[in-house]
């Protein structure tokens, strides 16, 4: 039974029991009434020439007529005003309705009778009203993104402008100091693709569109094939990764986004890793369960981070450092495309450990 259901049923034998009960109070309290004006007026001696004996004897004479004529009234009047009282509570719901989406830290109050529908409503306004702050934030957040990524490009390409300048305005420069600023200009070069790689993925970043294109798949050479092409990565900071897998491990999922999934926390991984140190990537059966398992060694994140990692745009270093700065999307990105799946992702980091653990249904 849905809660809606039930909350219907209870509401309507509510008002039902209500009813009842007055109805049957009335009842009593008509026919208790009757028996005892009947008792105390059959106590006196009445005269024909009376007038009030006339009326008494017609009473008496044609009682169920007199009484189910008031016991009708009275059930009309009882049942009216718990119309009206429905109708009261049909106008204050739709009334609370419209509350639910002002932005205001006001709480909705109903009649005691409506407890669970304004419990309800309560947390449905709530859960408005924090989307809606979230959604402030991350626009905010994507806002001020843009601005610093504009004015990132500068930099790089500032410095390709001046070495190509210089290469091709200086006539007598050494074949060594050639291939010096080739490779800073190129390395530039390869940092203003990214911050455009970072622009494309804030401005096309719409998860509401996903859907899921399945297959079997291998998820070990998966990820030996993402661990191999992210080699010059591990390589420039001295790193190593790790591979822990009991043979070919298959799974049910859309390889694409899967493979962009374990992309974003590999280089997630690399990018919060302290240099020298090795990666572990691993993937675990459990029933029906598979388990995919990062751990780097890096700084600790603070709680209050880490509840927040997985939010569109947000990132650990807000300062924009120029080796892990990135649009705070491959996190939000891997979270929504895991759940996609019926998985779930978690992240924990103690001890300068920091671990990501994806848990997703085989489906095979």
């Amino acid at each position: 039974m849905s809660k809606k259901t039930s909350i219907k049923r209870r509401l309507t034998g509510y008002i039902f029991t209500r009813f009842l009960l007055w109805g049957v109070i009335y009842t009593a309290l008509l026919l208790g009434s009757f028996l005892f004006a009947r008792a105390f007026l059959g106590s006196f001696i009445w005269y024909s020439d009376n007038s009030l004996y006339h009326l008494f004897r017609l009473i008496n004479d044609y009682n169920v007529f007199f009484l189910g004529g008031l016991w009708l009234m009275g059930v009309g009047i009882i049942f009216l005003h718990y119309w009206f009282k429905t109708l009261g509570y049909l106008e204050q719901v739709v009334k609370a309705a419209g509350e639910i989406y002002n932005p205001t830290e006001e709480l909705i109050t109903l009649p005691a009778e409506l407890n669970e529908v304004e419990n309800q409503m309560n947390q449905t306004k709530l859960q408005v009203t924090r989307n809606e702050r979230a959604a402030r934030e991350a626009e905010q957040r994507k806002n001020d993104l843009v601005v610093y990524l504009a004015h990132d490009l500068k930099t790089p390409l500032t410095s390709v402008i001046g070495y190509l300048t210089l290469l091709r305005d200086e006539r007598e420069i050494s074949k060594e100091l050639q291939e010096k600023y080739l490779s800073i200009s190129l390395n530039k070069a390869e940092r203003l693709e990214e911050l455009i790689n970072e622009f494309f993925d804030i401005t096309r970043f719409n998860l509401t569109n996903l859907t899921l294109e399945l297959s079997r798949v291998n998820i070990t050479r998966m990820l030996e094939q993402i661990i191999f092409e992210a080699g010059p990565s591990f390589k420039e900071k001295e790193l190593s990764c790790e591979l822990k897998a009991e043979g070919d491990i298959y799974i049910r999922c859309d390889a694409g986004k899967m493979q962009r999934v374990f992309d974003n926390l590999l280089r997630n991984a690399i990018n919060y890793s302290f240099e020298g140190d090795t990666i572990v990537a691993a993937i675990k059966p459990e029933g029906d369960n598979i388990h995919f398992i990062f751990i780097n060694h890096g700084n600790t994140i603070q709680e209050e981070k880490l509840s927040r990692i997985f939010e569109q745009f947000y990132r650990l270093d807000t300062a924009r450092q120029s080796r892990t700065g990135g649009a705070g999307l491959g996190l939000a990105i891997a979270k929504e495309i895991v759940e996609l799946h019926n998985g779930k992702i978690t992240a924990a980091s103690k001890d300068e450990i920091i671990t990501f653990e994806i848990v997703m249904p085989a489906g095979l």
